[in-house]
């Protein structure tokens, strides 16, 4: 199901490949560097990496110290202890006082899925897109991950990076243009939209290729910016299909579905049926794929809630 590359390797080799480029970027960890890959980064610039240890409060400080003497830092950490541990220094040294801070959060959503609930991060887009001044992005591939890095590090101000530790189904096509806060169109369809970021999104062209072949034509959008959202595409699936469905490595409340939710509200409101992990925590598995199956992300889960959402919308015409 997956591509053969980790989210976190494209990234990382990414990173290092990027730093030629600019010599201002520096990269921090908290001592867990051979799992994000950003030691890449660290065996071809060691001077321009630094070992914070562990403590992702003390790391994302020192990053801040360093955005205010012109450099460019990537933060590197876990998704679920950086935007949890860290998040008071996220808030107000990073977001209040805008500096140009990267967070490259790693092993995000479920798939850091041997370490159990503490380690999965399905509240982290939740916390940090309700944070003013925050961009955040959540790649679906590892190509995609890859070609953010420029991006991200060209961006005047704070980004979170959402990276998963696992390979996912890959979707970005090379030379393909990105643009931080414009959605895009992954597949064209006119009954139902199902709109994904992350992992979710290859998993949403194959439920929609399951659609197809039931007569249902469902447009896939990938949204890899939750903040600041694409409401535009949104509003004009919601004109065009008159039927949603959110898909997100997240919990339900107030990811990716509350923030379509929220566009909807204020602009065209349609029925909109919502796949993520439930209000719940999560557990172990033996692997990502088997992990998100058991919380509700399976493709099976995207078509049942599509045929939901056209039931809805069918019953309001």
């Amino acid at each position: 199901m997956a591509n053969d590359m980790p989210m976190r390797q494209g990234y990382g080799l990414a990173l290092a490949d990027y730093g030629v480029a600019d010599d201002r970027v520096v990269v921090l960890d908290a001592d867990t560097s051979s799992s994000t890959l950003s030691r890449y980064f660290a065996e071809r610039y060691p001077q321009r990496f630094i070992n914070v240890g562990i403590a992702e409060p003390c790391m994302v400080d020192v990053a801040v110290g360093l955005a205010l003497e012109g450099w460019v830092p990537f933060v590197n950490g876990f998704a679920a202890l950086v935007a949890l541990r860290a998040l008071e220094q996220i808030r107000t040294c990073v977001a209040y006082a805008r500096t140009n801070v990267k967070i490259a959060a790693g092993y995000a959503g479920l798939s850091d899925y041997k370490d159990g609930p503490t380690h999965h991060s399905i509240t982290d887009i939740a916390i940090l897109r309700a944070i003013p001044e925050m961009t955040v992005i959540v790649p679906a591939d590892a190509a995609e991950a890859a070609a953010w890095v420029p991006l991200v590090a060209a961006y005047d101000g704070p980004v979170y990076l959402r990276l998963s530790r696992a390979a996912t189904v890959a979707v970005h096509e090379p030379g393909q243009a990105m643009a931080i806060g414009r959605g895009t169109v992954r597949r064209a369809g006119a009954d139902v939209t199902l709109v994904s970021a992350g992992a979710m999104v290859g998993r949403s062209l194959l439920a929609a290729g399951e659609l197809a072949r039931e007569g249902i034509d469902a447009r896939v959008l990938e949204l890899h910016t939750i903040k600041p959202l694409d409401r535009d595409l949104i509003l004009q699936a919601a004109e065009e299909t008159g039927a949603l469905v959110s898909a997100e490595e997240h919990s339900v409340v107030g990811g990716l579905g509350g923030a379509v939710a929220e566009a909807l509200c204020d602009g065209r409101p349609v029925p909109l049926e919502r796949v993520g992990v439930q209000d719940t925590f999560t557990r172990t598995a033996p692997d990502p794929d088997s992990l998100m199956d058991a919380c509700g992300l399976a493709v099976g889960d995207i078509t049942a809630a599509a045929k939901r959402a056209l039931r809805r919308k069918e019953a309001r015409t």
